[in-house]
């Protein structure tokens, strides 16, 4: 277990001259520590006493600040043993499965809610094009697991293929599931794209979230059996409870040309995975340098 430093000296991390309160900058101080894995989990928080005297604040606005963490369940708190960082309650995605949210989340045991905000017809335009109708089935969704807002999902089909969908059908259920049970229709490949994106008023307030948070995007095409697209989604994931895991697997070597160098396994390897590290390193510019004032 590792254990939070404190310095002897109060550090200027927090702005009395604020009209944020003082037990509010402290939190989200500590909160984004958390987040960040600054302070993983299992870490073990000052004493109320030792935040006194890094934050330079009072034992009252300690305390406000540990118990507003306690309430979001970020810290643990016991008597006689202090503050520790608790286990992250987050919810593991692998982006380049076809199968849904519903599916992966069902699959470790977590249970899986759905609430069908709206379905409705809609004309098609440039984003839903792909999908080849005049009309499209627009559907949008709250996803919870263990009773925990954890993604908002709006999808469009071809109307005219899924004429029949009602909303009854999709509460608590896969679309993915309806769409083989009902229509026999199998999802079988796809393209995705991730992003950091702020959320707006009624996305945050669906995922409750605070204001000007980000939240992490998932947007694709989804194709069936026979190669025909027929799902365009954006998926809006809650920060805080919902990881994208991406499995790495080896390239495919190819002979090369005696007149150009080859390379072997252990280089393809690398190479993937300074691929990914990019990748992954513009995600992350992207979190950090997100216009924080919604969009």
């Amino acid at each position: 277990m590792t254990e939070m430093k404190t310095p002897d000296a109060p550090e200027h991390l927090l702005d009395p001259g604020s009209s944020e309160p003082l037990h509010l900058q402290l939190r989200g101080h500590l909160r984004a520590q958390i987040l960040n894995h600054s302070l993983p989990p299992g870490t073990s928080l000052p004493s109320e006493a030792q935040l006194q005297v890094r934050y330079g604040v009072s034992r009252s606005v300690v305390r406000q600040a540990l118990g507003a963490l306690t309430d979001e369940g970020l810290i643990e708190r016991g008597r006689g043993r202090g503050s520790t960082v608790a286990p992250r309650r987050e919810h593991h995605r692998l982006v380049h499965r076809t199968s849904g949210l519903s599916a992966q989340l069902g699959s470790t045991g977590a249970t899986v809610g759905t609430e069908v905000l709206s379905l409705t017809v809609q004309d098609a335009d440039a984003s839903t094009a792909v999908l080849g109708t005049p009309q499209v089935l627009a559907l949008e969704r709250l996803r919870t697991a263990d009773g925990v807002p954890i993604a908002v999902i709006h999808t469009w089909l071809p109307a005219p293929t899924f004429a029949d969908l009602t909303a009854e059908s999709l509460h608590d259920a896969s679309l993915h599931a309806v769409l083989g049970e009902q229509f026999g229709v199998q999802i079988t490949s796809g393209k995705r794209q991730i992003r950091a994106v702020p959320g707006d008023q009624e996305l945050l307030r669906l995922l409750k979230l605070e204001a000007s948070s980000p939240v992490l995007l998932l947007e694709g095409t989804s194709f069936d059996q026979d190669g025909r697209p027929v799902e365009v989604f954006s998926t809006w994931h809650h920060p805080d409870h919902v990881v994208f895991d991406i499995d790495i697997q080896r390239d495919a070597v190819e002979s090369a040309p005696a007149s150009e160098p080859s390379f072997s396994p252990d280089d393809a390897i690398a190479d993937r995975a300074r691929r990914l590290s990019v990748d992954l390193l513009h995600l992350a510019d992207e979190l950090s340098s997100v216009d924080h004032r919604g969009i």
